[in-house]
């Protein structure tokens, strides 16, 4: 039963837990633990969309957003064709950086990243999606049980702030700033709603098993649920064993989860090392193995969807091709551009923020369509959360646009 939901969780638990909502934790404590699970909440009905859409139709969730129109289709293939290099260069820097931390290789960055796509791109290669999904299962668990007890080890060590430490204002243009980014992302921007319905489908061909609907929610909630808690544990590591210090923490990726590790280990003792290193390494590595799978698979889908061109309805070679090409680009832009990735990424997130509300609303029409038979329909307290949901992503979207002028 379990298989998409649980990529989705694998795409989502990455920078946006490890980084952001350990950073949360870092910078204001236990204060933000509303901020993600609100998010979390009012965010859930258009990620189900995805799942209850599939199951409804037999059909991705980009093809209802062709029956919306063109407009809709080629809006969402433009966002995903901006984010998704910027997204895979700053996952892979990341992930790299985490994975010469552990192994003190002494590659370089792009020998050590060539090395790590390299093997991803074997993967999916060899294994296709019934090893990538396998692997996800086996990843979730020891990244449950690796965080569980890093948590377990900081509650019982207790807090490490510091006597005089003056607690910081979160109403200020930073912190904010940094609220509406953590808003944007977790526990994945609205556009990764796609991806578990063609996730789906290719679990179909795998399987030849067309999962129902209950079997769909079922997977969906696990996955959905495992990644908002985690978001909670991490900001919690982030609060007991960073917040407090003194330390200046930095905007880089790469930088920030050497810090978290080195904190970890310096509090808790040397045997924590491992735990952090591996819970750290594998919510990376778990995130860029998805997306580098994923965003080949939406391209391909968006371009069979809009181009009516023999070489686009075949969906194996445009999807070698978007591998090869986000493989390349990735270690270009790693090569050529690490200094201004913060830039890149921000680009990205902004992108990703003010376009939440219209992705939103683009889910909810589809799931609410003509086409959905009455029983596959939303009820109407989900729908009741999808509306407030909507608003809420697009007043906070005219706040960020507000402060970004104003202030």
């Amino acid at each position: 039963m379990l298989g998409p939901g649980l990529l989705f969780a694998g795409a989502a638990i990455g920078v946006s837990h490890l980084v952001q909502s350990t950073r949360a934790g870092a910078d204001f404590g236990f204060a933000l633990i509303w901020l993600v699970l609100l998010t979390n909440f009012l965010k859930y009905p258009f990620f189900e969309y995805s799942h209850r859409y599939t199951a409804a139709t037999g059909e991705s969730l980009l093809n209802g957003y062709k029956r919306m129109g063109s407009w809709a289709i080629i809006s969402f293939t433009i966002l995903s064709l901006v984010s998704s290099f910027i997204t895979i260069s700053a996952i892979a820097l990341v992930t790299t950086g985490l994975t010469e931390n552990l192994f003190g290789t002494g590659l370089s960055i792009i020998q050590l990243c060539t090395i790590l796509l390299v093997l991803i791109v074997a993967i999916l290669v060899i294994g296709k999606y019934r090893l990538l999904e396998n692997m996800m299962k086996v990843m979730i668990v020891i990244l449950s049980i690796t965080t569980v007890v890093a948590l377990a080890a900081a509650v019982q060590h207790g807090s490490n702030v510091k006597p005089g430490f003056v607690h910081p204002d979160l109403l200020t243009t930073v912190g904010i700033g940094f609220m509406l980014a953590l808003m944007g992302w977790m526990p994945a921007p609205i556009e990764v709603s796609v991806w578990p319905s063609l996730w789906t489908l290719e679990r179909e061909k795998n399987t030849r098993h067309t999962a129902s609907l209950k079997e769909s929610l079922t997977d969906f909630y696990i996955g959905y649920i495992s990644a908002s808690a985690l978001a909670v544990v991490f900001l919690s590591l982030g609060a007991l064993v960073m917040y407090g210090t003194g330390e200046t923490f930095s905007n880089s990726g790469t930088v920030f989860a050497s810090q978290l590790v080195h904190l970890y280990t310096q509090s808790l003792g040397k045997w924590s090392f491992l735990f952090i290193s591996v819970a750290a390494l594998i919510t990376m590595f778990s995130t860029l193995i998805t997306v580098l799978d994923a965003y080949p698979r939406v391209l391909s889908g968006c371009a069979s969807l809009i181009f009516d061109h023999p070489f686009f309805q075949k969906m194996g070679y445009a999807y070698w091709l978007w591998v090869t090409l986000f493989t390349i680009g990735t270690l270009l832009i790693i090569t050529f551009f690490t200094s201004s990735m913060k830039n890149l990424v921000d680009i990205a997130t902004i992108l990703a923020f003010l376009t939440a509300p219209l992705f939103a609303w683009l889910n909810l029409r589809t799931v609410t369509g003509k086409n959905i038979p009455t029983e596959f329909q939303p009820p109407s307290w989900l729908k009741g959360i999808s509306y407030v949901g909507f608003v809420y992503l697009l007043g906070f979207g005219v706040y960020y646009l507000y402060v970004r002028v104003m202030w």
